[in-house]
């Protein structure tokens, strides 16, 4: 059979397939958020609108079991009534992509939620497509984040992927708007998944700004939406970035967080029946954790970056945590934040002695590694010995590492600080990082 009679065959069982008409189906039984409906033929991830007392809600099919398929709705159940009609849609919806998202704020299925209007969309749907990993450019350039600590010891490179680790209240959403206000990217794509309602309105226009949400997206899902749209809030974020690195453009995606991902994936999966492995966490909650991590990145020739900063929720400041310790083993580097540091009035709280960026060594020049060697031995040696110094028990001459750190805290300290408003560029921290440097060889 030709390439072309396969196409138009192809071409014409979609067509029958879509042209064939939805069979209703009916509403056995309700588990908590989870659907179970028979009579109808719906593969899994078709859009359902589901009967109630007050018109119809949307579900989407996460799974079946013999002739019994599982819904998970994307609203409130309340008003389902016992026998109530499952209708399959006829068309799924599709993400719709322009250069008018710049300075929107939108659900997780890609609605605007900001009063502006609709925004015009002058692309077609597209569909997400793996790249070949043979043809994703190497990171070779560093990316300016305007944040000193980073630039100059954690230096990340273009098209990185990178986590941020940290407990809750320790400044990792402070963080990210620091990133928004400072970075040399062309275009920000910012998800906040399960977050608090209230933290949304905060970080568009106290975090972000008039200046930084000029050239974002805002993707919102917060705790409140059903888990079906924190685990699709992602996703949109994830694909928008793309949208903008298939046009050349340079992307820095700030996913916060992964963490309530991975939990609404694993509240969806237990509610359809899969057995828990890790500490409560199903097997497909780890297999959807890299699929998500691997669409940032460089894209191939023609295309842009997309440089990623998921921030993981590290529960009871467990960095063991089996969210923590799977992204960790799957990205390019992490940034732990510290609570002791935090509640010492050390912001931002980057513990750079615990934080490492593996593609640091490809972008930046032996000097500067060396310079950023030299900082993290000082800082470790010094939080190491930190309860001796506190108490007078070192002995000043004991050990020329530690008096080296002693004598430079203060001014290690001024270096590794920052205002929540003050954007340092990289060349910048390069200097300063040579400057605190040539004291220490003093």
């Amino acid at each position: 059979m030709s390439v072309q009679l396969s196409q138009r065959l192809q071409q014409y069982q979609a067509h029958i397939s879509q042209s064939k008409p939805k069979v209703a189906g009916r509403l056995t039984r309700v588990i908590g958020l989870t659907l179970e409906a028979i009579g109808c033929q719906a593969a899994v991830g078709t859009q359902c609108k589901v009967e109630s007392s007050s018109g119809y809600i949307d579900a989407e099919v996460v799974g079946f079991e013999g002739d019994k398929i599982y819904l998970m709705p994307s609203e409130t159940i309340q008003g389902i009534l016992p026998g109530a009609k499952v209708v399959p849609s006829a068309t799924q919806d599709h993400l719709q992509l322009s250069m008018d998202l710049l300075g929107r704020v939108l659900d997780a299925r890609g609605q605007a939620i900001d009063g502006k209007g609709k925004i015009a969309t002058s692309d077609q749907p597209r569909a997400h497509h793996k790249l070949n990993p043979l043809h994703r450019k190497q990171i070779s350039q560093p990316l300016d984040v305007g944040i000193r600590a980073i630039n100059s010891i954690l230096t990340v490179g273009m098209g990185q992927r990178i986590g941020l680790f940290a407990g809750s209240g320790v400044g990792k959403s402070v963080l990210l708007g620091m990133m928004t206000r400072g970075t040399a990217a062309d275009v920000i794509v910012v998800g906040l998944i399960g977050e608090r309602g209230r933290e949304v309105k905060e970080f568009i226009e106290e975090i972000l700004g008039e200046s930084g949400r000029e050239r974002a997206v805002v993707i919102a899902a917060p705790a409140d939406n059903a888990p079906l749209m924190r685990l699709k809030g992602c996703e949109t974020a994830s694909s928008v970035a793309e949208y903008f690195r298939d046009q050349g453009l340079n992307v820095l995606l700030l996913i916060d967080s992964i963490t309530r991902y991975a939990q609404a994936q694993r509240e969806i999966a237990l509610a359809v029946g899969e057995p828990p492995a890790t500490k409560g966490y199903p097997p497909s909650v780890f297999a959807k954790l890299p699929a998500l991590v691997e669409r940032a990145g460089n894209g191939g020739d023609g295309q842009g970056s997309i440089t990623a900063f998921f921030t993981v929720l590290s529960e009871g400041d467990d960095m063991q945590d089996p969210i923590a310790d799977a992204s960790r083993a799957i990205l390019d580097g992490h940034i732990v934040l510290s609570r002791e540091l935090a509640d010492d009035g050390h912001y931002p709280a980057i513990d750079i002695a615990k934080s490492i960026s593996r593609v640091m060594p490809a972008v930046t020049s032996d000097e500067h590694q060396q310079q950023a060697r030299i900082i993290k031995q000082l800082f470790s040696s010094y939080q190491n010995s930190k309860d001796l110094i506190s108490i007078g028990a070192y002995t000043k001459g004991t050990d020329p590492t530690i008096d080296a750190a002693v004598k430079l805290k203060p001014k290690m300290d001024k270096f590794l600080q920052q205002g929540m408003k003050e954007v340092i560029t990289y060349d910048d921290c390069l200097s300063h990082l040579s400057t605190l440097t040539s004291s220490f060889r003093a």
